[in-house]
């Protein structure tokens, strides 16, 4: 969940330097024609140089206070911050040499002449200044470029801009150049931590901090901006920041109803208070909690995002934090967002609430009874990591308290959160776990609750709770849940239905019955041991040693022993010991079984094995059949079940039922359930479940019997 929360602070970053970027652009007057400069041809790009060139010129050689330079100046810095709006140019103003030039006028020219005193009146007093500051901030915004204009001089003079409102009256024209040294901070500092912590070495946080409280709420919200970027992954800055007491207003601007103010706000609180258990506490116990539940209903989508974020920082304070969030409010508005149309919103509240979610039971229960099961559960069809990771992570917590598993299942949370295609492995792991928690739920109270609503629910509901039972149920309870309370039928009504989905659930519930149910399948089953009896051994197979009954097979003696046949089958009994002709002659004619298959049969009755191949497994099923020979027929099932195909299942079982081969019947079933994705496709598919609908339901009913009193006997 970390990695969610880090991620989401990036995005927020990269996002309010785009913010800043716009709001740079657009509070001045667009005055030169920019398609003279746009052209892409190599004589439009040496005059750009040439212009830029010149700009700079000009700003070198007119560092005055005089009137004439000081208009100069202006100008020149206004034709370059029009030029360094199209970031396709910035590198060309850098590369003429623009920065230290720009640098320079950072800062008031010495004063000079006749009459003019230190604290006399310069002539376009503040806004040449502010043209350089907001010309460096837009050559700023590449990273390239940020180390040369620090290594140029440009923080000290920016600080000392910051501090202009100290000893000037409030005006436009302070006020413009002082939120113009914000702005470029903020640019300087983006991303770049060594020039986060050269602000910081320069003096810078503890103004900026300070005009937090200014007048202008543009200058509030630049300080803010700059603050936030400061604060980011930056320690010693955050701890500056809360030292010079920025909190107490920081939570006031919260409540601005100025959404640019308390957006920037939020920002800078959220970064504080990431990876600093220390500060976090300072701004609960500031009072921050109530206006942050606040901003979730704000108009502010963005605020919203940060407000959902910062509370899910809170949450992972303490669980008192977490009852407090709850009981101030937060949960309806959080679900609320978890429908918006803003992914990223989704997300944070997603993020919010799973943190909430974990350990409480009061909170557990609060969530879902607000309504956050469902909407949680349609986040795992996102196509965003993150988002799918956060809400699978909100439903483990939920899944946690035992009155909401009951809930979770009749909305189908369980067939969601085992159809559900994740992105990443850790949502996986996080969905397997929560699958395992709700199954070591399954039993007392809430079984009892579950059953009720198999008897009495909507057919939906029916349905869905079978199917969880199916997947999440003990064995011991199997018989009481499918046999006792129905849910076998609810179960084989779906492998009925037209919609390929409810086939193909019913199905996969049926197979996780039968594997709980220890029934054997055509994969991995075995077959039996013979039953117990005195063999005569192989070398008396067609042995005329003793032999007392002749078998004319094609035409060719078989030489055998009564004593052997009589023990082993009731087929042989009836034949020598009852009214049949066979009983005394000495020639007995097998007029519909081949030599080789024949041979087999009665090395298995000499011997009690036999390797059974799939070219005579058939035949000599239909063999074991007609003579009774129950361990030959399992045997000859047992390897016939091995060459089930998608093609061949039909067949197969039509060849059970044929011989009653109630082994190879079994796997039949079985093989039908597990393979439903490859055999719906087929035409013939609805005519063969009709066909082992009967058989299928007489299986599961032995099948749980047998499970249920074996558990008895142990």
């Amino acid at each position: 969940m970390e990695n969610n929360q880090k991620h989401s602070e990036r995005s927020s970053s990269s996002s309010g330097r785009k913010s800043l970027k716009r709001k740079l652009v657009e509070d001045l007057i667009d005055d030169v024609d920019r398609n003279n400069v746009l052209e892409s041809s190599e004589d439009a790009q040496q005059d750009l140089a040439r212009e830029v060139r010149t700009q700079v010129e000009i700003l070198e050689s007119s560092f005055s206070s005089s009137e004439s330079d000081r208009a100069s100046s202006k100008r020149a810095i206004h034709v370059l911050s029009e030029l360094a709006k199209n970031e396709e140019i910035v590198n060309v103003i850098v590369d003429c040499g623009a920065v230290p030039a720009l640098v320079k006028h950072l800062q008031p020219p010495p004063h000079g002449g006749e009459g003019e005193g230190e604290g006399s009146y310069m002539p376009y007093e503040h806004e040449v200044e502010k043209g350089s500051a907001f010309t460096l901030g837009l050559l700023a915004i590449k990273p390239e470029h940020q180390q040369l204009i620090v290594d140029a001089g440009a923080l000290p003079h920016l600080v000392n801009l910051l501090k202009r409102h100290r000893d000037a009256q409030n005006s436009r024209a302070v006020n413009g150049v002082i939120r113009r040294a914000a702005d470029a901070v903020t640019n300087l500092a983006h991303e770049n931590s060594s020039i986060k912590t050269r602000v910081r070495f320069e003096g810078g946080i503890p103004p900026l901090v300070e005009l937090l409280e200014f007048v202008d709420s543009k200058v509030q919200r630049a300080a803010a901006g700059s603050l936030r970027t400061l604060a980011f992954k930056n320690d010693e800055n955050k701890n500056q920041i809360v030292d010079c007491n920025a909190l107490p207003t920081l939570i006031l601007m919260l409540r601005s109803e100025d959404t640019a103010i308390h957006y920037e706000a939020v920002g800078v609180i959220g970064n504080l208070v990431h990876s600093s258990p220390n500060i976090k506490k300072e701004v609960l116990l500031a009072g921050a909690l109530q206006p942050v539940i606040g901003l979730l209903s704000s108009s502010c989508s963005e605020s919203q995002r940060e407000a959902a974020l910062l509370l899910g920082q809170f949450a992972a304070t303490d669980s008192d934090c977490k009852i407090h969030i709850v009981q101030r409010g937060a949960v309806p508005p959080l679900i609320e967002m978890l429908q918006s149309p803003d992914a990223q919103l989704r997300e944070m509240s997603a993020f919010a609430l799973g943190r909430l979610a974990q350990v409480d039971t009061h909170n557990q229960a609060g969530i879902a009874h607000c309504g956050g099961i469902i909407p949680l559960l349609k986040l795992l069809d996102s196509k965003n990591g993150s988002l799918q990771h956060n809400a699978a992570f909100a439903l483990y917590g939920l899944a946690d308290n035992e009155d909401n598993v009951a809930d979770l299942i009749k909305v189908g949370g369980v067939q969601k959160l085992q159809d559900g295609e994740f992105i990443v492995q850790p949502t996986r792991d996080c969905v397997a776990k929560t699958l395992k928690r709700l199954e070591e739920k399954i039993h007392g109270r809430i079984l009892g609750h579950l059953l009720y609503l198999m008897r009495i629910g909507e057919k939906v509901i029916q349905r869905r709770v079978a199917l969880a039972l199916a997947h999440l149920c003990s064995p011991d309870d199997q018989k009481t849940i499918f046999i006792d309370n129905n849910g076998l039928e609810l179960l084989l009504e779906l492998l009925e239905s037209t919609n390929l989905k409810h086939q193909r659930d019913g199905s996969v519930a049926l197979c996780k019955l039968a594997n709980k149910a220890s029934s054997l399948s055509q994969v991995d089953a075995a077959p039996p041991s013979p039953v117990p009896q005195v063999y005569l051994g192989e070398q008396y197979v067609n042995n005329s040693t003793l032999s007392d009954v002749t078998f004319l097979v094609e035409g060719k003696r078989f030489y055998a022993h009564r004593i052997c046949l009589l023990a082993s089958s009731d087929a042989f009994r009836a034949m020598f010991d009852g009214g049949y002709r066979e009983r005394d002659a000495k020639d007995i004619e097998i007029p519909n079984i081949r030599w080789d298959v024949f041979e087999l049969m009665m090395r298995y009755i000499y011997t009690g094995s036999v390797d059974v191949n799939l070219d005579v497994a058939q035949d000599l099923l239909r063999a074991a059949d007609q003579y009774l020979l129950e361990g030959l027929k399992r045997l000859c099932e047992y390897a016939i079940a091995q060459d089930i195909s998608v093609e061949s299942v039909s067949l197969m079982f039509e060849l059970s039922e044929a011989f009653n081969a109630l082994t190879l019947r079994n796997a039949c079933i079985l093989f039908i359930l597990e393979k439903f994705d490859q055999l719906s496709v087929m035409p013939w598919y609805s005519h063969l479940i009709q066909r082992v609908l009967p058989e299928t339901r007489s299986y599961f009913v032995r099948a749980l019997t047998r499970a249920n009193q074996a558990d008895m006997r142990v």
